[in-house]
């Protein structure tokens, strides 16, 4: 459970999300409470179907949900309809996204894939390479700045996409099945890094995950069954 003490930076209350109207209506999401702290990982499984996916995007403002709220930080966001104007901005500036695959963009090279999120905020091109090159090194993957990314291992794109969904230091991070192509080796890599990126820029992290090397390394872990979520403690507490 969440110490009262402990400042919340991403709350749920009551999220439900139904797709359809009427005897074609089907609820993905009934009743979702999730609070999460800086730099906190937290797990979030379920079988297929359950609706991980779907709360993923509802979090993300990639979807609108039904009803319920959602605060990141001190500012509620969501409040059955979006409380912002400028959705674009908030999943700019405030959410990094972690795919199972890393989707770079294929003509620019590593340092400027990580840039890039940086620049369309507003920052020249000197600063946005300065702080990529920073994460980069933090990532062990700065010698490969200036590589393209087919000539990367897979190990080292997911690293890349890592460094993009930090550098304009969201206080939230969402990743959907990050290990998936990953051996066992380099997924227990990959969630040790983002330990280790969660603690030092207190970033909260939500993982949706099957893979059952990392499940165990979880302080903290919701389980959505039948559109409803349920906390559990992990084994990693």
């Amino acid at each position: 459970m969440v110490n009262a003490n402990n400042k919340r930076v991403v709350f749920i209350e009551g999220l439900r999300k139904r797709y359809g109207k009427g005897e074609a209506a089907v609820d993905a999401l009934i009743h979702v409470d999730m609070q999460i702290t800086p730099g906190e990982v937290v797990g979030l499984v379920g079988p297929s179907g359950s609706g991980k996916s779907t709360l993923l995007k509802c979090l993300g403002a990639v979807i609108e949900p039904t009803a319920g709220r959602i605060t990141l930080g001190d500012e509620v966001i969501y409040d059955n309809n979006w409380k912002l104007s400028n959705l674009r901005a908030l999943r700019r500036d405030k959410i990094g996204f972690i795919f199972q695959m890393p989707y770079l963009i294929q003509f620019l090279n590593v340092v400027d894939n990580v840039a890039l999120p940086s620049m369309l905020a507003g920052r020249t091109n000197k600063e946005a390479r300065k702080q990529a090159l920073a994460l980069l090194e933090a990532l062990d993957v700065a010698h490969r700045a200036n590589a393209m990314p087919s000539q990367l291992s897979g190990g080292e794109q997911q690293r890349v996409s890592i460094a993009r969904a930090l550098i304009n230091r969201p206080p939230v991070i969402l990743a959907d099945e990050p290990t998936a192509p990953l051996d066992s080796e380099r997924a227990l890599v990959v969630i040790r890094i983002l330990n280790q990126m969660a603690h030092q820029y207190k970033t909260a992290i939500i993982i949706v995950t099957h893979d059952e090397k990392i499940i165990p390394t979880f302080k903290r872990i919701y389980s959505i069954r039948d559109g409803k979520t349920h906390e559990m403690t992990g084994e990693g507490a």
